[in-house]
């Protein structure tokens, strides 16, 4: 049987195809799992069009009901980077895992970027090590990201820093227009740069910026969940995983305990399929909470970030 090529759907010829591939939409997967609307916007046809498109690719897929077993089988292929800690790869399961989206939120200098920053020098690493074999990516949405960092922990997980700086792909995103266009290109550069790992650093600070004031909070959650969605397609449909971090607010209405909480709303909250509390203790100590995950029991463990890197 001919496998079904991009070009092969209604409504889409070489142009259209082409037009696709450049914005990511490389497989027939990531098609069928678009809305008409996104497609139409991107492919430049009507929403009729890209509805049947999408139904075209639909039809050529295997999208119906799988069994609990299949899905198991599925679930081999997930991948672990190690963060450098055992109490926190513990803690997760393993590591950060590919086919899911993981957030860390918390407090300024908790510890966020820094554990962004060596799973993109851990991700290089052999699967006996804890890595990928794989090259890194960062969407550095508040300017944090500093290579000189990069090198000291590529020294610190045995790697040349050079070869290091060579694997890993940055972008600068200057507002939530831009932070979305650049996951449009990730996708497109994924599979031919080999990359195994996505960081959003500061992933709510474009958006927090671009609305302000409660008039514009409907607008702000509905782009937000398109480039959640946009995220998520990534790592079910490359098998990659991305990691994103997030920034607190006050709450003055906490009575008791902690009174911050992470900014995104429900939308973030539901999107994220790991999510952790970072917070500074003493010294160069962090302590993590594991708040959320569909396969692990809440709990804390303890790391430091040392110029070497994270560290138990």
């Amino acid at each position: 049987m001919k496998k079904v090529e991009i070009e092969d759907l209604p409504g889409v010829g070489p142009k259209v195809a082409e037009k696709l591939r450049e914005v990511g939409y490389n497989d027939l997967m990531t098609i069928a799992a678009a809305s008409a609307g996104e497609l139409a916007d991107v492919a430049g046809v009507g929403e009729i069009t890209a509805a049947k498109i999408i139904e075209a690719a639909r039809d050529s897929l295997e999208m119906g009901f799988d069994t609990a077993e299949k899905l198991k089988e599925k679930r081999k292929t997930v991948g672990f980077i190690t963060t450098g800690s055992k109490a926190l790869d513990d803690l997760l399961g393993g590591g950060i895992e590919t086919q899911s989206m993981t957030e860390a939120y918390g407090a300024f200098g908790s510890g966020k970027s820094q554990l962004g920053f060596q799973l993109l020098v851990n991700v290089q690493l052999p699967p006996e090590k804890g890595g990928l074999n794989g090259k890194g990516m960062i969407i550095d949405c508040e300017n944090t990201f500093r290579p000189v960092r990069l090198e000291q922990l590529a020294k610190g997980a045995g790697l040349d820093p050079a070869k290091a700086l060579k694997n890993i792909l940055v972008a600068r995103a200057h507002n939530s227009d831009h932070q979305m266009l650049l996951a449009e290109k990730a996708a497109d550069m994924i599979e031919k740069n080999d990359i195994k790992l996505i960081v959003v650093d500061g992933l709510m600070s474009n958006f927090r910026a671009d609305y302000t004031g409660r008039g514009t909070l409907s607008e702000r959650q509905q782009k937000l969940n398109r480039h959640l969605h946009q995220l998520l397609r990534l790592t079910e449909t490359q098998n990659i995983a991305i990691y994103v971090t997030n920034q607190v607010m006050a709450r003055p209405d906490m009575m008791f305990g902690d009174p911050t909480a992470p900014v995104g709303g429900h939308i973030l909250g539901h999107a994220s399929t790991v999510r952790f509390y970072l917070r500074k203790s003493k010294e160069d100590k962090r302590i993590v909470r594991l708040i959320d995950s569909p396969h692990l029991p809440e709990g804390e463990a303890v790391f430091k970030v040392t110029p070497d890197g994270v560290r138990d």
